[in-house]
């Protein structure tokens, strides 16, 4: 292949290397030169140009990607029309994409001309997705490296394996404590996830966590032709020798692997009964989050075994998020429970739907408003009060005047909720677990609500955020583990941090409350009339 300038006529046959424009003249990179072009370049006054011309042994770049391209797709995969020497492979089917990790690495190796890209290995894909690439650096390569390429590939380096198992059935194993809509969740989170693969749960069990029942659950779902049984335990499993294994074992099964190095779902274990594969599923499982129990269950879907190999080659890439709801090494002894825990009152705004009055200076039984949350916070369990002032900040400080708390002016306050937000964070106390962050208009919120959500904050048990919860609604004040104030950290706008409790479900312990004092903010003047009329 010929690299290199040219006049117009002597560039006849050649392809452009890079885009011109002069005047109104703008030819394309990749154009051939033809007597048009040629005749274009002279009127433009162009001496010169950048071509490649082929030579003999050369095939152009849209050749050679389309046949490596061809080589290397297998079932399930077709080929778009090359075009400036990239050609896209696409899945024909719903699957998992399979690849031979070795004819990839082949291919690329041939020589820097050629390259080849797929998306990761058993990735689920839908029909229509793009799976691969091959794209041509330059624009042309010798026809024998292209050949090398193509033997490369061996006879097909992707194929989609096409989903095959539809029946699916789902025990349960049932604790004092489980509450039956953890239950319902994991049915309709695990129904979604079988969704795309065109499979659906045809019965379900909930049984005791024992090996007697479980082992009767299991063969029950057998024998109404569950092509694959996932067992959801109440309790994880410790052992090979736990009640999910031993009921496997129990009706002639066996357990082909307990254990995975992908986090989460380190504690997933497959096994097998009556030739029907039986996933022990991980606690992470319940959550619609991506996690090593997605990895494992869309292939046996798929009908491809899954090796203890194969699983134990999952760490590299395995570790998937950090688990929030773990204990973290900062936990020190001696502390009660980690309840060491601040209060933050958010005092700042301009209670712009009060009509001009400040919401927090009006008086309810005799006390400002500000004041009685004020009082509260100091009456529980929480080590320190932090009250984030900002519009009117003299006026609200006077309103506490003889109060133990910590004033924190906020410059922001007119940008919103989240400036006042971020302000207190940044001035709770470095020993201090977490933060209750109450609203300074919310004057129902009594020092018993703020004492229940500092008892059900246990970092040892995951619940990292204490939420008051009442017919299904959450309300406030919410206490935020130290672990979370980075991401409080980022908040912006008016908006509170109602997002991050959705984002971090599984951390979150929600407190029954009666009433509506976790849900009455005073912001309007009608919402004060009805409070003084108690």
């Amino acid at each position: 292949m010929k690299f290199g300038p040219a006049s117009p006529a002597d560039a006849v046959g050649g392809v452009t290397v890079h885009t011109l424009r002069q005047g109104s003249l703008v030819l394309k990179k990749g154009t051939t030169i033809g007597p048009a072009e040629v005749d274009a370049l002279n009127r433009a006054g162009v001496k010169e140009i950048v071509v490649v011309r082929l030579e003999d042994g050369d095939v152009s770049e849209d050749v050679a990607a389309a046949g490596i391209a061809q080589a290397v797709a297998g079932q399930g995969i077709h080929v778009e029309r090359a075009f400036t020497g990239r050609a896209n492979l696409f899945a024909d089917r719903a699957g998992v994409l399979v690849v031979d990790r070795a004819a990839v690495d082949r291919i690329n190796g041939v020589d820097e001309a050629i390259t080849f890209a797929t998306l990761a290995a058993y990735k689920p894909v839908v029909e229509g997705e793009m799976v691969a690439t091959v794209k041509l650096i330059p624009f042309g390569v010798e026809a024998k490296l292209r050949d090398a390429a193509v033997k490369a590939a061996s006879g097909g380096a992707l194929q989609i394996a096409p989903y095959t198992i539809t029946r699916v059935g789902v025990v349960s194993t049932l604790l004092p404590g489980l509450a039956p809509k953890v239950v319902e969740k994991t049915l309709r989170v695990t129904a979604e996830r079988l969704a795309p693969a065109g499979a659906t749960i045809i019965a379900e069990r909930r049984v005791p966590h024992d090996e007697a029942a479980l082992s009767a659950a299991i063969k029950e779902l057998l024998a109404l032709d569950a092509e694959l049984v996932i067992v959801f335990g109440a309790s994880a499993i410790a052992d090979r020798r736990d009640v999910i294994p031993a009921a496997i074992t129990e009706i002639g099964g066996a357990i082909e692997h307990f254990g995975m190095p992908v986090d989460p779902g380190n504690l997933l274990l497959i096994g097998s009964a009556g030739g029907v594969p039986v996933l022990g599923a991980p606690g992470c499982a319940r959550s619609p989050v991506e996690n090593g129990f997605d990895w494992v269950l869309m292939r046996l879907l798929a009908g491809l075994k899954v090796t203890r190999a194969e699983l134990t080659g999952m760490g590299v890439g395995g570790l998937l998020m950090e688990i929030v709801t773990r204990p973290q090494p900062r936990e020190k002894p001696g502390t009660d429970g980690n309840r060491n825990v601040a209060a933050i009152i958010l005092a700042a705004g301009r209670s712009t739907r009060m009509g001009g009055p400040n919401k927090l200076l009006a008086e309810l039984g005799g006390k400002t408003l500000v004041r009685i949350v004020a009082e509260q916070a100091l009456a529980s369990k929480a080590q320190g009060v932090i009250v984030v002032t900002g519009h009117q900040a003299e006026q609200v400080e006077k309103a506490l005047k003889g109060l133990k708390v910590k004033f924190v002016r906020n410059p922001d306050f007119a940008e919103g909720l989240a400036s006042s937000v971020k302000a207190g964070v940044a001035a709770v106390p470095e020993n201090a677990d977490g933060a209750v962050i109450c609203l300074g208009d919310m004057p129902l919120i009594d020092a018993r609500l703020i004492d229940r959500l500092i008892e059900a904050f246990a970092p040892d048990r995951g619940n990292l955020i204490a939420v008051p919860v009442s017919d299904n609604r959450r309300g406030n004040p919410v206490l935020w583990s130290r672990r979370f104030f980075n991401e409080l950290m980022t908040l912006d706008g008016d908006i509170g941090a109602r997002h991050l409790i959705a984002r971090h479900a599984e951390a979150v312990a929600e407190v029954p409350v009666d009433g509506h004092g976790a849900f009455l903010d005073i912001d309007t003047p009608q919402a004060l009339e009805a409070a003084q009329r108690g």
